[in-house]
């Protein structure tokens, strides 16, 4: 059977076998408390509750009136205690609201809903008001992706279920365990954006495939969806890869997935959606995988949004004495390093790694010396030593022209890289300068437009005057 895959990338440890056995627990918070951001994805947010106040688990406690607004709820009941800035993933300090559960477990869902029979809006306002969003890490809100423009004909809805990152397997096993629940919540999409659907999955997970496949067949949508595999290679579960893998076909620069006839959503997304059409469930809560070489029982594990990670140690998994070296929120290659535990689980948190000295690369930089070797590496078919160069010079026009801004910081260049150059936490950097240049360049233009409109108004005031 022909499996797909795209032009570069690389092979990095699966790690896989450290968790991919392990069942999904439901677990609580050792503190009873939960910090929540008030906006995970979206527009953002305002919190609609204060201090004091008792709230029910699933009920709002922070939205907007935009379309573009994605509404947050209460993982558990319980009573509002602070509302404050907390340290979340990126090391970025948000607003969050902190509730210490009770031990009444009160719930606020909503009412149950056809999603086959029901108005189209009528679906779209359900996962809008299930505040689902993309669960893969990008937090993109599902409603506006399956509102598409109406320019756009969606052909293919995708379900990202590769999970390239080494060390994650919460999606392998909720593919495991509830295929049922991932084959409806891609049937509700399907009806409402009208296309036909396919599930990616990487070949190192191939013995998925009959599962997922008996049940489409058992469904009876074995002429609606089906499953593709792709070869294993990082980072096939980007969006751009996954589709130019599965379709053939490629998402134009600073263009969306549906440029190219096609929405994709992660594994864990098409559950919530499910969750939401047959349960009433917002989504409260999250799957994810604990695990590295630091960890004595990596493990999958499925706790309320805003648990913190420090919570759950000893009690959940337990760290090897003196051996954690660093602390990732996600992948060891997307990830984010934190400063440490303190801090919560967001909807788009898929895993917390915990790595040694050993499997983490620690060196210093030396001397770019141009070998090429990260161009080959780069799926996206940029030239990054270029765009170091025109950085370093502080050509950012140029550095732009070279694909800066088109960079998924993946990570494939500094792995292959011989001089050990953290070349994406520089790329990651020159975005920043960039996008700072274009808020001032946009300030600038708004000042500009302004004083052009008020000495217009005086012109035609002073003309006035004199007729």
């Amino acid at each position: 059977m022909k499996k797909h895959t795209f032009k570069g990338g690389i092979h990095p440890k699966e790690m896989k076998e450290l968790s991919n056995s392990c069942a999904i627990q439901d677990v609580f918070p050792s503190s009873k408390t939960v910090t929540i951001p008030v906006t995970m994805g979206g527009a953002p947010n305002t919190p609609v509750v204060k201090v004091g106040d008792l709230v029910a688990k699933g009920q709002i406690i922070a939205t907007g009136d935009k379309f573009m607004n994605c509404p947050v709820h209460s993982s558990v009941s319980g009573k509002v205690v602070k509302i404050q800035n907390a340290l979340v993933t990126a090391n970025q300090e948000v607003p969050c609201i902190v509730i210490q559960a009770d031990d009444e477990n009160r719930t606020e869902f909503m009412e149950e809903l056809d999603p086959f029979t029901c108005e189209v809006s009528d679906a779209i306002n359900r996962i809008k008001n299930a505040g689902i969003v993309g669960m893969g890490g990008a937090s993109f809100p599902t409603h506006v992706k399956l509102c598409p423009p109406e320019d756009k004909e969606i052909e293919y809805v995708l379900v990202n279920a590769a999970e390239c990152e080494p060390y994650l397997t919460c999606d392998e096993r909720i593919l495991q365990e509830t295929p049922e629940k991932v084959i409806d919540g891609l049937a509700i999409c399907l009806r409402l954006v009208g296309a036909r659907g396919i599930i990616a999955l990487e070949d190192n997970k191939e013995y998925i495939k009959p599962i997922l496949e008996k049940v489409i067949l058992e469904k009876g949508y074995d002429d609606d969806m089906s499953v593709c595999l792709v070869r294993t290679k990082y980072p096939q579960g980007s969006e751009k890869f996954i589709v130019a893998a599965c379709l053939g076909r490629e998402i134009p620069s600073a263009k969306l997935p549906a440029d190219a006839g096609t929405i994709i959503c992660n594994v864990g997304t098409v559950c919530a959606i499910s969750d939401a059409f047959r349960l009433g469930k917002p989504l409260i809560e999250r799957s994810l995988t604990i695990s590295g070489g630091a960890v004595e029982n990596p493990c999958n594990i499925r706790v309320p949004i805003g648990t913190l990670i420090s919570d759950l140690t000893p009690d959940v998994f337990k760290l090897k004495e003196n051996q954690t070296f660093k602390v990732i929120s996600g992948g060891p290659m997307m990830g984010f390093a934190m400063m440490g535990m303190n801090f919560p689980v967001a909807k788009g948190t898929s895993g917390v790694t915990f790595l040694t000295e050993k499997e983490t690369f620690h060196a210093d930089e030396e001397q770019c010396i141009g070998c090429g070797r990260c161009v080959s590496t780069c799926a996206m078919r940029l030239s990054p030593v270029l765009i170091l160069r025109e950085m370093k010079a502080g050509n950012y026009a140029k550095a732009k022209r070279f694909g800066l801004m088109d960079c998924i910081e993946c990570g494939c260049c500094a792995f292959v890289c011989p001089a050990k150059v953290a070349i994406v936490q520089r790329i990651r950097l020159g975005k920043n300068v960039v996008r700072q240049q274009m808020a001032e360049e946009k300030i600038k233009a708004d000042l500009a437009k302004k004083k052009a409109e008020a000495e217009a108004a005086k012109e035609n005031e002073k003309n006035g005057v004199e007729k």
